[in-house]
């Protein structure tokens, strides 16, 4: 009768063995023990059975599935079904059938007795898909071609890790010059919070500046009374010396303070001038160090520059006179630095 299947019905054949196996292969018997469900009736003890039939069915290669003769194709279908309806009838178990642990002990048993008659069908169709798929021709020409992948990556990467190793040397000369500057910028806060703490403490001596200075105004207009209270004013020479003098003493204690006041203003004015000074000169360090580059007296240059920053500068707050920058030692050790560079140059 087999024999006599038509195309259309041996294609039908196909179609359901390849569905009953697939149905097995992507089986997820971790579905099986239902605990939630069946509480200590749950088929924990299937999953391994279930797992080993399903292993079998794993091993197959679906391709087969077009080289077999109808006859195969219907032992195959029937096997797979059987065992598949074995592991559904577990899924579907309920605790409401009479007699529910005697119904769980023969799935149970059924799962475990599948295996025997699923390996003795299954085994030369295991045997078949395993010496099918080793083609080795198509093998050694696979292994030819990922060879072939494989040098084209290599060249791929080789190409890529020169253009990213030049990559990473410029990025890691940025890295290093952004290093460099934040070394040095990084120190201009220090002179920010220096110059900050003087502006602040600056603003409090000229509120005590203003305020003494005020002071000293009304004293100053106050004295020119004080001899018309009747409790002070006075009756002889003796007591007009004492008033004359105690006039002068705290006139010139109120004046000591109020200069006190105003220079430690000006001190702390002229420190946060240089402060903010230094601040912003080290912000701009770097620039000058890389315009200096091209020039054989770098040295002297960045000397110069050093001493611009760090060295004693006039605010306006000072009273002192101080150079603005080196004058006529920098001339000359420029001319010295030049001269040294010419004869080197020189030099065979």
């Amino acid at each position: 009768m087999e024999e006599n299947m038509t195309n259309d019905e041996e294609l039908i054949l196909r179609t359901e063995a390849k569905t009953s196996v697939e149905r097995l292969m992507n089986f997820d018997v971790q579905s099986l023990p239902q605990k939630s469900r069946l509480g200590e009736f749950s088929f924990d003890d299937v999953v391994a059975q279930a797992s080993r039939v399903i292993g079998l069915y794993k091993q197959l290669s679906l391709n087969i599935l077009d080289d077999l003769p109808p006859g195969w194709l219907t032992r195959l279908r029937d096997q797979a079904n059987a065992d598949f309806t074995r592991l559904n009838d577990v899924l579907k178990f309920s605790l409401k059938v009479p007699d529910s642990q005697a119904a769980r002990q023969r799935l149970v048993t059924a799962v475990a007795g599948s295996y025997e008659p699923a390996f003795v069908l299954l085994a030369p169709f295991i045997t078949y898909s395993t010496s099918k798929s080793a083609d080795f021709k198509r093998l050694e020409e696979d292994a030819r071609s990922m060879v072939q992948r494989v040098s084209d990556k290599a060249d791929q990467l080789t190409e890529s890790l020169e253009k990213d190793k030049s990559e990473s040397s410029r990025i890691l000369e940025d890295i290093r010059k952004v290093a460099a500057e934040h070394g040095v910028t990084q120190q201009a806060v220090y002179y920010k919070d220096e110059a900050d703490r003087h502006t602040e403490s600056a603003r409090k001596w000229l509120i005590s500046t203003v305020v003494l200075g005020c002071g000293l105004a009304i004293y100053a207009i106050a004295t020119l009374f004080l001899h018309r209270i009747p409790l002070i004013a006075p009756l002889n020479s003796y007591e007009t010396v004492q008033l004359v003098v105690s006039k002068v003493l705290i006139f010139g204690v109120i004046s000591y303070m109020l200069y006190l006041s105003t220079r430690n203003y000006l001190a702390n004015q002229h420190n946060a001038v240089i402060n903010r000074h230094r601040q912003n000169a080290l912000m701009t360090y770097t620039t000058i160090a890389d315009a200096a580059k091209g020039f054989s007296n770098r040295e002297v240059i960045l000397t110069h520059a050093s001493a611009c920053i760090f060295g004693p500068q006039p605010s306006g707050y000072s009273g002192t006179n101080t150079p603005d920058a080196p004058g006529a030692n920098s001339v000359v050790e420029l001319l010295t630095s030049s001269m040294g560079s010419v004869d080197k140059a020189a030099k065979p």
